[in-house]
């Protein structure tokens, strides 16, 4: 998990704004203030005292941002006790999924849908959306939203001319990737599609250049989907915020 948790520490600054408070580093994104684009991460073996968690506090709540921290449990076994002490609750508790090249298993689309990569910004806006709707956020889609989304990994999927769904697959740092917005249109799900955009993401990211790919699912029974593509449950991460 510490390999996985330094992926995280490098990758979640891009694009941001960061502070060192304590053991912690904090991310603020420059063009959103919302709670998942605005966290902080704990160093691997962190022992927070209740004045580093004070200032962690007061660096968000200066920004009129909730306080917030994501993490794997593992790396950091001793951060989430002194968080609750302070009035911290647990937002949700979900398992951390690697796969290798080795452990990686096709999964075919239905025969009506079709996978590919987006070819023009129309095609990042439209899967966007899909995206956000998937996860009952706006269907709006920003031109910053547009430009970040160009620089990663993306697949999306297609019944004819229409977008149902897709995902993507952030840089590759020290040979591991995270997968992340697996999303498909709701009247489009159960079909096996997020199986097979998961599959289609994870062999394009090990093809150039990862050698593990790692996602987090938002529950339990999702993770059932990406075990379909050869994920397995190799930890935990938390989400924490200020009640």
């Amino acid at each position: 998990m510490s390999a996985l948790q330094a992926y995280v520490r490098a990758t979640a600054p891009i694009g941001r704004d960061t502070e060192r408070i304590g053991p912690f580093l904090a991310t603020f994104a420059r063009d959103s203030s919302h709670p998942m684009e605005n966290y902080a991460i704990p160093d691997d073996g962190a022992k927070p005292s209740s004045a580093e968690i004070a200032l962690l506090i007061s660096a968000y709540q200066q920004r009129n941002l909730l306080p917030r921290l994501e993490f794997f449990t593992d790396a950091a076994p001793d951060v989430e006790a002194p968080l609750v002490a302070s009035g911290f609750t647990l937002e949700r508790r979900v398992p951390v999924m690697i796969c290798t090249a080795k452990d990686r298993v096709d999964c075919a689309s239905p025969d009506h849908i079709q996978l590919r990569e987006p070819l023009t910004d129309n095609d990042f806006r439209r899967l966007r959306s899909v995206q956000n709707v998937a996860f009952g956020e706006s269907p709006e889609v920003s031109d910053a939203d547009v430009e970040r989304n160009r620089n990663y990994l993306t697949v999306l999927a297609e019944h004819g001319e229409t977008i149902v769904g897709g995902g993507i697959a952030l840089d590759i740092v020290s040979g591991a990737t995270e997968i992340v917005g697996i999303a498909v249109a709701a009247e489009y799900r159960k079909q096996g599609i997020a199986a097979a955009i998961t599959a289609r993401l994870t062999r394009l990211a090990h093809e150039r250049g990862a050698r593990t790919a790692f996602l987090t699912p938002g529950d339990i029974g999702i993770g059932t989907v990406y075990q379909r593509a050869g994920y397995q449950v190799a930890g935990e991460c938390v989400h924490l915020s200020l009640s």
